[in-house]
C-alpha cells in the first residue's frame, strides 16, 4: 500500500485521481528545485502531473525541462507517496499520487519554460527547509540524512 503523507481525507469530499512523478536531482552536493510563484508561491522537488496517454518518465523529463531548464539522465524510482490536497490551478481536490525518482541534472537547456517557476539549488539540508510539503521532505530525508 502506498502510504499516505500529509492532511487526512476530509470526509464527504471528492478527490480527484492526479498522477504524477517528480524527482530529486543532484548534481555536485546540490539539489535542483523550482521555485513557481504562482498561483501559490511554493519550492517544490520538479516535477507534476502526468498527461493522459502519457508514459511518467517521459512525463517526467518534460516537467523537469519546463520547470527548471535542464535535462537529465537515467532515473531510478525510489519510492512513492499519496497526498491528499487542494489543487488552485486546476479549482479542484486531488488525491495525487506522487512517484518520487532520483536523477542527475546533466545538461542546461536554458530557463525554465514554464511560466512562473525559478530553478534553484540549494544543499540538502537547506532543501529540506524549502521544500512545500511532507513527502517531499521525506524522501530528501531518507537520501541525504
Amino acid at each position: 500500500m502506498i502510504p499516505r503523507i500529509g492532511e487526512p481525507v476530509r470526509s464527504g469530499r471528492k478527490y480527484r485521481l492526479r498522477p504524477g512523478a517528480y524527482a530529486i536531482l543532484e548534481r555536485q552536493g546540490q539539489i535542483l528545485l523550482t521555485h513557481q510563484s504562482e498561483p501559490v508561491p511554493e519550492v517544490q522537488l520538479p516535477g507534476g502531473g502526468i498527461d493522459a496517454g502519457e508514459q511518467v518518465i517521459p512525463a517526467l523529463h518534460r516537467e523537469i525541462a519546463e520547470e527548471t531548464g535542464w535535462r537529465v539522465g537515467k532515473l531510478r524510482r525510489i519510492g512513492a507517496y499519496r497526498r491528499f490536497t487542494y489543487m488552485p490551478e486546476y479549482g479542484l481536490w486531488a488525491e495525487k499520487l506522487c512517484h518520487v525518482y532520483f536523477g542527475r541534472p546533466n545538461v542546461r537547456l536554458g530557463p525554465p519554460s514554464e511560466p512562473h517557476h525559478l530553478a534553484l539549488w540549494a544543499s540538502p539540508e537547506v532543501a529540506l527547509d524549502l521544500v512545500g510539503n511532507d513527502g517531499e521532505r521525506l524522501f530528501l530525508r531518507r537520501l541525504f540524512l
